[in-house]
């Protein structure tokens, strides 16, 4: 394969793979705002409500309402919450290329001279540039996978949790009105 060829499905690959980061921080952000919102909602709204003994009935779905609520809130920190690693790496581990120094968790912590040596060393051997570049993409598609998955948890417990919400409140309404437990 042409060397051009190469740079541009990294460069290509790499880019969709931010994008898609992005996505996925930018849903997150979503999800935690609007669960943000409703807690905020409810705490003002529902809690007052419910020193009167005749709201009694409002406990149970507030509970549930709240607690869904709080999950996806904690859900939504954890797809967006950063993984960071040691931030060191040796000579020796760059002669026998066992640091990705394209991610910055395996670097932060160096000293600049020790950095540039480190990028310089790998620039001069094609294998291991193109070795760090392929674990970058492999790992970025990890988080990645991190990512998506825990974001998928995170709407279907919103989902589910307004669902189930919106029943325990009618539940609670209807037997209010009517007196007897259904």
């Amino acid at each position: 394969m042409p060397e051009r060829g190469v740079e541009t499905m990294f460069r290509v690959a790499l880019k969709n793979h931010m994008t898609l980061s992005n996505i996925a921080d930018t849903k997150a952000n979503i999800l935690l705002s609007v669960n943000a919102i409703i807690v905020s909602l409810a705490l003002s709204n529902l809690l007052p409500k419910l020193d009167n003994p005749s709201n009694s009935y409002l406990i149970l779905p507030t509970i549930v309402f709240i607690v869904f609520t709080v999950a996806s809130i904690i859900l939504s920190i954890l797809a967006t919450r950063p993984n960071v690693t040691e931030g060191k790496f040796n000579k020796e581990d760059v002669a026998n290329k066992k640091v990705n120094l394209l991610f910055f968790g395996n670097f932060h912590q160096m000293k600049l001279p020790d950095f540039e040596w480190g990028i310089q060393e790998m620039m001069n051997d094609k294998d291991y540039l193109y070795g760090s570049l392929t674990k970058d993409l492999y790992f970025l598609g990890l988080v990645l996978n991190r990512k998506y998955k825990i974001l998928r948890i995170t709407y279907t417990v919103f989902m589910i949790g307004i669902i189930v919400s919106v029943l325990a409140f009618a539940i609670s309404f209807r037997v209010q009105e009517t007196g007897k437990v259904l």
